[in-house]
């Protein structure tokens, strides 16, 4: 899911990327080897220690704590932005897209990869801490906060994990 969400973003050297709730840095490779500068954001400062242990900081690459809701960065100041398996834990899902679409520069392209609803309640998550969604919600959601072109894509129609990819 990581590999293709990124694959969604369509890459380039000069690219300004921001990557939310990057975890175990899965996709930080790929994000580093492809563009300009890539900034991770994450609520957590174990996971942010434990990326820069790993990555370093450089004029590339940049670490930053924060949440979706309340992203810390200028407006504009990306022009693709990547977030998996974190619309779980968003507290609002409007609150969240609001703050990615004035993250993201005009003409910026976003890439969400998630497994809904209906692949996650066979796992029982604790409800006090996932949010289950569905794509339609999630569509919904960007549409509302000004995204358009705005479409859910999978590498295989049997896919039960899905990438929404939209457009600013």
């Amino acid at each position: 899911m990581n590999a293709y969400t990124v694959e969604r973003l369509d890459l380039r050297l000069t690219d300004r990327v921001l990557e939310i709730g990057f975890g175990g840095g899965v996709a930080l490779p790929r994000l580093i080897s492809a563009a300009a500068s890539v900034v991770g954001v994450d609520p957590s400062p174990d996971v942010i220690r434990a990326a820069i242990l790993q990555y370093g900081t450089t004029e590339q690459l940049e670490f930053r704590r924060g949440e979706v809701e309340a992203l810390p960065c200028a407006p504009g100041e990306f022009n693709k932005v990547c977030t998996v398996n974190t619309i779980y834990f968003w507290r609002a899902l409007d609150a969240g897209f609001s703050q990615i679409h004035r993250a993201l520069a005009e003409g910026g392209r976003v890439a969400v990869g998630f497994l809904p609803r209906a692949g996650m309640q066979p796992m029982n998550m604790p409800a006090d801490i996932f949010t289950l969604r569905d794509p339609d919600d999630v569509v919904a959601a960007m549409l509302q906060a000004g995204f358009r072109d705005v479409r859910v894509e999978r590498p295989q129609p049997s896919t039960a994990w899905n990438v929404i990819v939209g457009t600013r």
